[in-house]
């Protein structure tokens, strides 16, 4: 019998936001049920003034769910925390301690080390010493059957954490983070690492723990970073995850591989690991994913366009769009286009009012040639595809919307990328995104979150069937279709009344009108996206 996962939450810099932090969480286990527990990396106090922390240390205040925290980053926050071997902060809220390993009643095993790296003597309250990652890393990997553990803690990035990896945004990882991190990190291999205090979020693409061809297969390690909580950028603080225990699983299911795993970006070898240094990962090839365990990088050809701006010397001719091999809705020189709901035509893609839209404004992304999913797509129609996206989003934004988007590539012949606009006075992004998450396990659908700079070719193969949800924060959810799915589930989501409110046109078929009415709808469109119209100047 499969063990019952543990369903946990992860938290960035707190900074004495305790109120935001904890109601933000009591909303979630409303929509969601309840988590395990909340482990809490960075800064958990700040230098605001202590009279909310006071509420919850003499219990006029508590914490909704069990919560472990790190120590001091800081001189300042060290008074907080009076015992090196950890202690309860407060009524379900326990400060871990300097270093060590917290072991669950499940099993789950979660290493822990707080502060920053210091190479001071003696080594500040605040901070942790290379002799202390060296004791960690004896203490655990020096049994025999040490195999990793499930999760760890620190305070600071490893260095170099990007290497190999998708892009860490503004933070250079070559230069922030600490190395004794990156070591421990690189004995520990923790199935799930979890840092702060870049004031970011990043999810990097998972890594695998072991050489390909000369090592047994290992588990991969995901690394989180998380922003801090109620940052007024909105970047994600809060991270939730299931986990089985290491130790309950089966040893295949452990060391599967994820389709967009890549190298370890802290592995040393030959020359660089005799002198002791780091490889850093090749500038151009920063971003290159190694897929589905090969030795051969799966690149993908680029746009003429290169990253610099600059057009290739040698630019491509165009391609004749593909054809479709039998009568297609959708390609646009298809007589069976509905040609009077089109309402804006690029060289690669075109939009057109959906047929029995949620909302008046409900519309399409469509290829011109013949694609079935987005993983088909040739690189130009992808760049177009995005062009669109912005487009759109700056529009639905003047209007005072934001714009959630899915596809469905299942039971579908021709790509369809559903732009839904939702009035930002409705809800937030958050509740759009618990929506879907809450009615997927209602539905026992497994809706997974994906690193935001990831590309879904990056995890569906050509011709796999999936349900993908990007919303406007440039999160995305992504379900790979195994048997059954079903076709209305976006729309239902969105036309529920957590969101939309309108159940009774989550069935396109219920929502259809007129040829006479939809002409004056795609009139208006046509007439208010005027302004945002990037077409008209290519």
């Amino acid at each position: 019998m499969a063990e019952k996962p543990l369903r946990l939450l992860a938290c960035g810099d707190v900074e004495g936001k305790f109120d935001v932090l904890f109601n933000r969480v009591r909303a979630i286990q409303k929509k969601s049920g309840n988590f395990d527990l909340l482990l809490c990396v960075g800064n958990f106090f700040g230098s605001t003034p202590d009279a909310e922390w006071e509420e919850y240390k003499t219990g006029v205040k508590k914490a909704p769910i069990q919560t472990y925290v790190l120590g001091a980053n800081n001189q300042e926050t060290v008074k907080y925390f009076q015992d090196a071997d950890g202690c309860e902060l407060a009524e379900n809220i326990t400060y871990l301690g300097r270093k060590g390993v917290f072991t669950g009643s499940s099993g789950l095993q979660i290493v822990y080390l707080s502060g920053t790296e210091s190479l001071q003597e003696p080594v500040p309250g605040h901070s942790f010493s290379p002799k202390d990652v060296s004791s960690l890393r004896t203490m655990l990997c020096a049994t025999p059957q040490f195999k990793g553990v499930d999760v760890l803690l620190t305070s600071p990035w490893p260095k170099y954490v990007g290497n190999f990896g998708n892009s860490s945004g503004e933070v250079d990882t070559k230069k922030c983070g600490s190395a004794l991190v990156s070591s421990l990190a690189t004995g520990l291999k923790p199935r799930y690492h979890f840092a702060a205090l870049e004031k970011t979020y990043y999810e990097r693409l998972p890594y695998r723990n072991h050489i390909v061809l000369q090592e047994n297969a290992q588990h991969a390690t995901r690394f989180i970073a998380l922003a801090n909580v109620g940052n007024p950028e909105k970047k994600k603080y809060l991270y939730a995850f299931s986990i089985v225990p290491m130790k309950l699983m089966d040893a295949a299911d452990l060391v599967k591989q994820p389709p967009d795993v890549t190298e370890n970006p802290y592995r040393k070898s030959g020359k660089e690991a005799s002198m002791g240094k780091h490889i850093p990962a090749p500038e151009e090839e920063s971003a290159c994913q190694f897929f589905f365990d090969l030795n051969e990088r799966q690149g993908r050809k680029r746009s003429s366009t290169g990253r610099d701006g600059k057009s290739s010397p040698h630019p491509k001719q165009p391609r004749k769009p593909p054809q479709p091999p039998g009568p297609c809705w959708f390609c646009l020189a298809s007589p069976e286009v509905e040609k009077h709901l089109v309402v804006n035509i690029g060289t690669h893609c075109y939009l057109a009012l959906a047929k029995g839209g949620l909302s008046d404004d409900h519309v399409l992304i469509l290829p011109i040639g013949h694609y079935q999913s987005v993983v088909d797509l040739s690189a130009e129609v992808v760049e177009e595809v995005e062009k669109y996206k912005a487009a759109l989003r700056r529009f639905f934004k003047s209007r005072g919307k934001r714009c959630i988007l899915f596809e469905r590539n299942y039971k579908s012949h021709h790509l369809q990328l559903q732009v839904i606009p939702v009035p930002l006075s409705r809800c937030a992004t958050d509740d759009i995104k618990d929506a879907f998450i809450t009615q997927a396990q209602e539905q026992q659908i497994e809706l997974l979150e994906i690193p935001e700079h990831s590309d879904i070719k990056q995890i569906a193969q050509p011709g796999a069937a999936y349900f993908y949800v990007e919303l406007d924060t440039g999160e995305k959810l992504f379900h790979r279709i195994k048997k059954n799915f079903p076709l209305q589930f976006g729309r239902e989501v969105l036309a529920s009344e957590a969101i939309l409110n309108i159940p009774d046109k989550s069935d396109w078929r219920q929502c259809q009108t007129s040829k006479e009415e939809e002409e004056t709808l795609a009139r208006r469109f046509r007439k208010d996206f005027e302004p945002f119209d990037f077409t008209v100047d290519e």
